[in-house]
């Protein structure tokens, strides 16, 4: 029951998730980002293309005149489009609110003259604007007068907080209230109602070129129909600024073909992507927030899934890839699914549940270690709780060197002493020797009475286990001299030991039955260490070690050869002693 109350949290949380503001962000360059996928990889062409005509540099500096004063020219510009019988045409150059007649006579004549002519022919849509302060700007009345109703529209789009502009929406006014657009009203004049708002469509359509403005002059003064009927004819037309440093809006990817790599466009490219969008399927439209508060809520069973780090994350990718894709695939069909809200709930869940059973884990360890540090050596332990052994009978060949200590003289002397003085002699020996095993990476694998057995190089590698063993060794004497001074301060006899060492191959593993068993090295090389032991005595040094560990040891000061020995059970071993008893 405990484990479903932090899934019922995440699965809050995550539907939440879909409401939370910050996350919009992120979700809308991923919609950028899935345009830009969708554009590169699999171009789709618009149903019907819209012809921009650029007012670009070249126009500037052909017209001199400020673009305030260019009623005869504009004028013009509606001639030419009278003669080409495009479908209609959209003026995204906002007209002056009044008359210029006093400063460029009979300008006002031309413009009008070009708008009555434009109007018998075809639709005409002038573009408004605002003021720096929200308020409409108003257009010379006889101009709005002769573009006829529904000829001016609002050359506006909303601006998202990061200043991209990605949707289309006629609820501009003031307190939300629908007020017409340019391309609004342009799909209008085409007999088509636009669809309410949703995110532009940056997927359908190539890259807009544009004619520039003086060619369509050059045209008329040319009269050459032909080239204005082949550029226009049957066709929506946008005239707009398309000069580099006028009229620009951040958009999510590149829509002029003149600017490939430029992420701000000149303002009547987005007009004319948002009437192709009208003029085809329409605006892309979000996902219900309750869809995606469900999706959320569902990745909360992630909770469930408990499994190791790599696992976990090998797991995120592939939910994050998979919800990556379909939201780009639902983008393709016309819906923006904002893929934010469940992946974090899916990466919440996935992580919350991972850090719970690592903590479980760690607390799983420390009990164990606390549990089983006096059972077994460190070295071991480790091994154990890294699952680097496992539990099962059996072992691995290695390279070891085998260690036998025993106290000479130990029978008899606890004969004098009660089973407590026994265990607290041995205590007080077996305590500071098998630290000193420990500290050069032998592991004790098993105490026979007062003796141990401990194997250097295994489980824990080393890179050479005799040196190892026979400095253990060397530190165990240097050990039992300080204690016998103790001894002797106390007023009981000294005591000594001997330990013999000898290398080889041998198998490390678990020996025993499967309901108790021990981890210890069998071979060959544990019978001689062994046997090397029960010869100090003999040898008269409190160090035996065999051939293999001296050859070993590089010459280690102090070791006396003694040649080969007979030990039981076993041929002769050729042996070198240390430290004369």
């Amino acid at each position: 029951m405990r484990r479903h109350v932090p899934f019922v949290a995440l699965a809050l949380c995550g539907a939440l998730l879909a409401y939370l503001p910050a996350l919009r962000w992120a979700d809308l360059k991923l919609l950028d980002a899935q345009f830009r996928l969708l554009r590169a990889w699999f171009p789709q062409p618009a149903a019907r293309e819209v012809v921009v005509v650029g007012v670009d540099e070249e126009t500037v500096r052909r017209l001199p005149e400020p673009v305030t004063l260019w009623h005869r020219h504009l004028g013009r510009f509606l001639a030419a489009m009278s003669a080409a019988q495009p479908a209609a045409v959209g003026v995204d150059i906002v007209l002056p609110d009044r008359s210029y007649d006093a400063v460029l006579p009979g300008s006002d004549k031309w413009l009008l003259s070009g708008l009555l002519q434009a109007r018998r022919a075809f639709p005409v849509v002038l573009a408004l604007t605002v003021d720096p302060s929200g308020r409409p700007r108003p257009v010379h009345p006889p101009f709005l007068a002769l573009a006829g109703p529904g000829g001016a529209g609002y050359a506006l789009f909303p601006v998202d907080r990061d200043g991209v502009v990605r949707r289309y929406d006629e609820r501009l006014g003031a307190n939300g209230e629908p007020v017409p657009t340019l391309a609004g009203q342009l799909a209008r004049a085409l007999a088509l109602e636009p669809q309410g708002a949703g995110y532009l469509d940056f997927w359908h359509g190539a890259r807009f070129d544009y004619v520039p403005f003086h060619r369509v002059l050059d045209w008329l003064d040319a009269g050459d129909r032909a080239a204005l009927e082949q550029a226009f004819r049957g066709r929506p037309v946008l005239l707009g600024m398309v000069l580099p440093f006028a009229d620009r809006q951040a958009v999510p990817v590149s829509l002029a073909a003149w600017e490939p790599e430029a992420l701000e466009v000149p303002g009547v490219l987005l007009h004319a992507q948002a009437l192709r969008n009208l003029l085809d399927r329409g605006f892309i439209q979000a996902a219900p927030s309750a869809l995606v508060a469900a999706a959320g809520a569902g990745a909360a069973l992630f909770w469930f899934v408990s499994a190791g780090a790599p696992a976990v994350a090998a797991l995120y990718c592939a939910v994050a890839l998979a919800l990556l894709a379909a939201a780009t695939w639902g983008l393709a069909l016309g819906w923006m699914f904002p893929a934010g809200p469940p992946l974090l709930a899916a990466g919440l869940a996935l992580g919350s549940r991972n850090a719970l059973d690592t903590i479980e884990k760690l607390r799983e360890r420390r009990r164990l270690r606390a549990s089983f540090s006096g059972y077994v050596s460190p070295a071991v332990l480790e091994e154990i709780l890294a699952g680097r052994i496992r539990p099962e009978l059996g072992g691995v060949s290695g390279f070891v060197c085998v260690m036998f200590s025993d106290i000479r003289g130990y029978t008899t002397r606890s004969e004098g002493m009660t089973p407590q003085q026994v265990i607290r002699f041995l205590n007080r020996y077996f305590e500071h020797v098998v630290a000193l095993i420990h500290e050069r990476g032998g592991a004790v694998v098993s105490f026979m009475g007062d003796g141990i057995m401990a194997v250097f190089g295994a489980p824990k590698p080393l890179e050479n286990p005799c040196r190892e063993a026979f400095e253990a060794a060397r530190a165990m004497l240097e050990y039992v001299n300080e204690l016998n001074a103790q001894f002797r301060a106390e007023g009981e006899a000294p005591m000594e030991i001997g330990v013999g060492l000898h290398a080889g191959e041998a198998v490390i593993g678990h020996v025993g039955s499967s309901a108790r068993h021990d981890f210890t090295a069998i071979g060959d090389v544990t019978n001689v260490a062994s046997r090397l032991e029960g010869l100090t005595k003999e040898a008269g040094c409190r160090i035996v070690v065999s051939r293999a560990v001296a050859e070993r040891l590089e010459g280690a000061a102090g070791l006396v050869p003694l040649g080969p020995m007979a030990i039981k059970g076993h041929s002769p071993v050729e042996v070198y002693g240390y430290g004369r008893a």
